[in-house]
């Protein structure tokens, strides 16, 4: 298994800095162009995700990392519904519904898995602990 050291080198922070790239480039553009509510909102759920994965990382403890990691998963929901809005008013078709959707689905299930780990990963280390 790859050590991992910085946050740089977690899968699941890429990923959802290409997903924050795509959100913002969709909210760029077309309807959401005035329709500041609707975009900052996606725009500020989207960068939750990637800014709480980072958060958790770095406060070097598990407990903590799981709980910030439980927080950017809601975030994932969150733009999700937002992606269901923007299609049902028509701001995005469903081609790019299902894209966007597919990768943040993705993601989230990437965090979960990852979440899972380190849960095992704790109960572990008590065990041997003790």
């Amino acid at each position: 298994m790859v050590k991992i050291t910085r946050f740089e080198d977690l899968t699941i922070w890429k990923l959802s800095l290409k997903v924050t790239r795509l959100i913002y480039d969709l909210t760029s553009q077309n309807k959401f162009v005035k329709d500041f509510g609707l975009k900052n909102q996606m725009q500020r759920a989207i960068v939750s995700v990637s800014s709480n994965i980072v958060e958790g990382f770095e406060k070097n403890n598990n407990n903590e990392f799981i709980r910030y990691l439980k927080i950017a998963k809601g975030s994932i929901g969150e733009v999700r519904n937002q992606l269901y809005i923007s299609r049902d008013i028509n701001y995005i078709n469903d081609k790019e519904f299902n894209y966007l959707n597919d990768l943040l689905l993705d993601l989230s299930n990437q965090i979960g898995k990852f979440i899972s780990y380190l849960v095992v990963k704790r109960k572990d280390k008590q065990f041997l602990n003790k």
